[in-house]
């Protein structure tokens, strides 16, 4: 056996709120926690996408670090312990969210706003917000730039009131899956928000509407048009919708799609992160060429 293969086989012991925990020296500190069924708060952090250490909601404490650190990213060592429910966490997690709910409409993320009801967050603590929050959620979400919803084509949106800046979708599109490179962060402190080059309209930037970006989204500031014409309507209903995993019929790659299907009609297509094909990743046939399938022809 080569010292590489050593390395990689090795296993560790870590300890997780006073409980020990066998892990892969190669595991995260978070890979150890969603072994151990520790539901860790995350924003930024995709299965499919390397940490982007952006929004620091899924801090731990570790001991003899002197500052809490992000689990997504940081990798497991011999003996480390490793609380993720103290004062201090609890704090944390509850500031970044205030921070986020303080500068973005999150009545579209259901789960940060169960997050946030959590940790009993209240973003209005920073000022008055003019849109309210769901159900549930004891504070006011307002709009970080308050502009109304970017709607250049029929494939989807860009909401930017409702973005968080995890950075998530640039890494999408970039050399993390689609190598595009066609949105970027713009701008700089209040100012800064994902934008493509020189701002041009969507159609006219070097987007291949691979849709990438929509999938790892999670705050639906990107969103199917499909999704928005039904939510603009007052007809979207996700608790009614069937979601059926097939494989998409454009090509032999073999990639799997998630039809999400509401009143016998698909309104937006998926891909499993975790599916060895896709990762998650889809060309536009597979993401939004799916209209055929509605046609009076193909039902006739």
């Amino acid at each position: 056996m080569t010292d590489t293969q050593s390395d990689v086989e090795a296993n560790v012991e870590i300890f997780i709120d006073g409980t020990p925990i066998t892990v892969s020296s190669n595991s995260t500190v978070l890979d150890a926690l969603t072994a151990s069924n520790v539901d860790t708060p995350t924003v930024c952090f995709s299965d499919n996408l390397t940490p982007a250490n952006a929004c620091r909601l899924c801090v731990v404490e570790l001991e003899g670090s002197r500052t809490l650190v992000p689990s997504c990213s940081r990798q497991v060592t011999d003996s480390m312990v490793v609380s993720t429910d103290t004062e201090r966490v609890q704090h944390s997690r509850k500031m970044v969210l205030e921070f986020l709910g303080s500068a973005s409409n999150l009545d579209q993320a259901p789960e940060l706003l169960e997050w946030m009801s959590k940790y009993g967050a209240d973003p209005s603590r920073y000022g008055e917000a003019p849109a309210e929050a769901d159900e549930g959620v004891a504070n006011r979400i307002p709009a970080r730039m308050d502009e109304t919803p970017k709607v250049q084509d029929n494939l989807y949106i860009r909401d930017y009131d409702r973005c968080v800046l995890c950075y998530k979708c640039v890494q999408a599109c970039g050399d993390e899956a689609q190598h595009t490179f066609a949105i970027s962060m713009s701008g700089r402190g209040f100012d800064s928000r994902i934008s493509t080059e020189y701002d041009v309209e969507l159609p006219d930037s070097a987007c291949v509407y691979c849709g990438n970006c929509i999938e790892v989204c999670p705050t639906n500031a990107l969103q199917f048009k499909t999704e928005f014409d039904l939510r603009q309507a007052g007809k979207w209903n996700p608790e009614d919708q069937d979601v059926t995993r097939t494989v998409c019929s454009y090509c032999g790659v073999g990639c799997n799609l998630d039809l999400h299907v509401q009143d016998e009609q698909i309104v937006k297509v998926m891909s499993p992160s975790d599916h060895d094909v896709t990762l998650g990743n889809l060309c536009i046939k597979g993401r939004f060429g799916w209209a055929y399938v509605h046609s009076a022809e193909a039902n006739s």
